[in-house]
């Protein structure tokens, strides 16, 4: 198999495993979100220096953290970022919100293109300009028909998209900068469990951890589930064109959706069909304006 298709069917692998994460995170509802939240920074950590340190590269952390004060004040911004995306997703999926959280992941690429015009003075095209308008348009639409502000999209599409920005900005491996954020995030993390499992956060009876042995293990495992996906994408960066990638990357979004209709049973209003066709016009626009714009990579070595 060649390298391009290898890149191809990881980025696959980590996409289909993001779009179906919520199935997983739904199954912890039990737990609160928060407290899923910091077993996921610790056990990511863990995970993700189990495989720095496999390959020899941890030295790549202690670089990156001590790069200075502007590669530094970087990460700890990206790790608030990611954090706050990470919150907002898990607890989309347990408040009956996967479908809104779909809808997130569907705009944030025309978020983040808009947030580089805005930021960097990236040029953008008509093309890529109408997009970002039908994007608009359909979120307005949605948050009118549904009478309610649709926060969950919005956070997940400006966190994420404000965290790829970031992470642009940054001179550092994807897996290595990973790292370094739930670093980072660590001691934050451990005093939310400390806090947990004396009953003062959460449902004040004592942290979930090692009550259920099934809940605790996928706590754990929950660290895989954010490391792996991050390396098959990494691996895939390197093998495939980045337009390639955007598109392959809508399959996250289309399964979320499904899951959400089809696993969850939650409801897709009127509101939800007018609004969808709208962004994939959009995503459609902006991938088309990509496509023509994006060269061939490299082979990687």
């Amino acid at each position: 198999m060649s390298e391009a298709k290898k890149g191809f069917w990881a980025i696959v692998a980590a996409c289909v495993i993001w779009g179906l994460s919520g199935l997983y995170y739904k199954v912890l509802s039990e737990v609160p979100p928060i407290e899923v939240l910091a077993h996921r920074t610790l056990w990511s950590a863990v995970f993700l220096a189990a495989v720095l340190g496999l390959r020899g590269r941890l030295g790549e952390l202690v670089q990156a953290l001590g790069g200075g004060r502007a590669v530094l004040g970087r990460l700890v911004i990206s790790a608030l970022v990611i954090s706050t995306n990470w919150f907002a997703f898990i607890w989309s999926v347990q408040q009956g919100h996967a479908l809104e959280a779909s809808f997130g992941y569907y705009i944030f690429p025309l978020v983040a293109v808009l947030l580089g015009r805005l930021v960097l003075g990236e040029a953008m095209g008509r093309l890529q300009w109408v997009a970002v308008g039908l994007a608009g348009f359909a979120v307005l639409l949605l948050g009118a028909g549904l009478g309610v502000t649709p926060w969950v999209p919005l956070i997940l599409a400006v966190t994420f998209g404000s965290y790829g920005l970031i992470k642009k900005q940054l001179a550092v491996a994807p897996v290595t900068s990973v790292l370094a954020e739930v670093v980072l995030l660590a001691p934050v993390a451990v005093g939310v469990l400390w806090a947990t499992h004396l009953g003062a956060l959460g449902d004040g009876q004592g942290g979930q951890f090692g009550r259920d042995p099934g809940h605790s293990l996928m706590l754990a495992f929950s660290g895989v589930l954010t490391g792996g996906p991050l390396i098959l994408f990494s691996y895939a960066a390197q093998r495939v064109r980045l337009a390639t990638m955007g598109l392959v990357q809508y399959l996250n979004p289309t399964l979320q959706l499904g899951v959400a209709v089809l696993a969850f049973g939650e409801p897709l209003t009127p509101w939800h069909l007018m609004a969808l066709p709208l962004i994939w016009v959009a995503l459609a626009l902006y991938s088309g304006a990509s496509l023509r714009r994006d060269p061939v990579p490299p082979p990687a070595q």
